[in-house]
């Protein structure tokens, strides 16, 4: 049954198969393999995925395994589960980012980022367990495993960890369960990005993960919009409507590249108040070649509430590799690289859902922004306390800064980031050893860890950017 939907741009209304979802297109416009290697299982034997996002049981059966109507596929291996190519857990868990003026203030105030990723699955106190050898029809424990990300979503309470081996899953499904502060639920892949998110055939949804559920993390999965079959394209990779949620370590890559560009937008992550969520994170991820090229409502990582933007690395972006917009406001941006996109970092507010604005209180520290056509951009109804420091921001071809309310910037570095390969399909962008940004960030409201988990060294200084050199 068709179902209608709210853009949340500009309330179009449309037409979906998939439920109710807000699109995250900005009407702010724009002014103007880590990890080991493993083989991915060829599928075969396409089906049409319902709503949900389970596939029918036997309905794409895996080359080389046992077929379902013989019996139980063969299980996995124990190895399949460990967790690799993660940073290690520390030994205890982040302290908690406080904003200006909120010292002492809890989750009802201020947000409180999830730990890192090994910390988090071992703090859960039940498992379940996914793999390309499972089936929908097992209890999902370790030598039984569920085939489906959609068929865990199902089973899962709060304090389970779902344990994703390696191998390729279609998407297009949705995670409504809630956990709690005190028992978070965590769908991990278990080597970082092995877990391989792919459109199904005659998809039913434009969205790669739904997820609707409070205190939820989603870690270390491949999100590839590339293989479309049929049916509705992917405008979205993943999209976050809970709270207290954390999209952490993904490598979320071509979404909304074959699309209209139409006010119903796009980007890779949304984290999104139109149902409420607030104070979720997206930290140390990997987002490019998102949107067609021009069109000015696909984003990176776009945030409409409160929360926080850390260590990820964005590049070819159609608009903005990272964009505020609607109730977005408390926000912190911290530690980012963006290049190659049409604008760096937008800070906006405007078409509000549930408040009036403006964007306040957003803190912009220790980012490189370089070479876009734009470089740190305020538009729409924004605030006087929000805070720009130690930023490297340079060579954006049509301005660097476009600030308002007689807001300046502090701790600027204007010269070229010398990243260690820049000029490449794949670029490397971590600083050069001689780079400007080495040791010129602030530590305030950085993360503890970069992009890759390493620790940052607060003897050296932290470095600006998502890498600590």
């Amino acid at each position: 049954m068709k179902k209608v939907i709210f853009v949340m741009a500009c309330r179009t209304v449309l037409l979906c198969a998939a439920g109710w979802l807000p699109m995250l297109g900005a009407c702010s416009g724009g002014s103007g393999a880590e990890g080991r290697p493993q083989a991915a299982p060829v599928l075969v034997a396409a089906a049409v995925v319902p709503d949900n996002g389970e596939l029918p049981a036997g309905s794409i059966p895996i080359i080389g395994a046992p077929d379902p109507a013989a019996g139980a596929p063969a299980p996995g291996t124990a190895d399949d589960y460990l967790l690799s190519a993660y940073s290690p857990a520390p030994a205890t868990a982040p302290e908690p980012a406080v904003f200006p003026g909120m010292a002492g203030t809890s989750a009802a105030g201020a947000l409180e980022e999830t730990p890192e990723p090994v910390l988090l699955a071992r703090a859960n106190r039940e498992a379940l367990y996914v793999s390309p050898r499972g089936s929908d029809n097992n209890p999902g424990t370790s030598d039984r495993p569920f085939r489906s990300l959609a068929k865990a979503a199902r089973a899962v309470r709060p304090g389970t960890t779902v344990y994703v081996a390696p191998g390729t899953y279609y998407g297009g499904f949705r995670t409504n369960a809630s956990g709690r502060a005190d028992a978070r639920i965590t769908y991990i892949s278990s080597t970082k990005w092995g877990a391989r998110i792919v459109p199904p055939p005659n998809s039913r949804s434009k969205v790669g993960w739904d997820n609707r559920g409070d205190y939820v993390d989603v870690i270390g999965f491949e999100v590839d919009g590339r293989n479309w079959q049929g049916g509705a394209r992917w405008t979205h990779g993943i999209y976050n409507g809970g709270s207290y949620d954390s999209i952490r370590n993904n490598h979320v890559h071509h979404i909304a590249q074959k699309i209209g560009c139409t006010s119903g937008g796009g980007a890779a992550i949304g984290i999104d108040s139109y149902y409420r969520g607030v104070k979720s994170d997206a930290i140390a991820n990997l987002v490019h070649d998102i949107g067609p090229a021009g069109c000015h409502y696909v984003q990176g990582i776009y945030v409409s509430t409160s929360g926080s933007v850390k260590n990820n690395v964005i590049y070819r972006v159609a608009e903005a590799g990272i964009h505020l917009w609607h109730d977005a406001n408390r926000v912190i941006i911290t530690n980012n690289t963006v290049t190659e996109s049409n604008t760096g970092i937008i800070v906006g507010g405007g078409n509000f859902y549930h408040t009036k604005g403006p964007n306040d209180h957003t803190l912009v520290y220790s980012n490189i922004v370089y070479d876009n056509k734009m470089g740190i951009s305020e538009q729409g109804r924004t605030g006087k306390n929000n805070s720009y420091r130690n930023n490297l921001v340079y060579r954006n071809s049509r301005f660097n800064w476009s600030l308002k309310n007689g807001l300046t910037h502090t701790g600027t570095v204007s010269s070229p980031p010398l990243f260690v390969a820049e000029d490449a399909n794949l670029p490397n962008l971590k600083p050069s050893r001689s780079s400007p940004a080495v040791g010129q960030a602030t530590a305030t409201h950085a993360a503890s860890t970069d992009f890759e988990g390493r620790a940052r060294n607060a003897r050296t200084g932290y470095d600006i950017g998502a890498y600590q050199h």
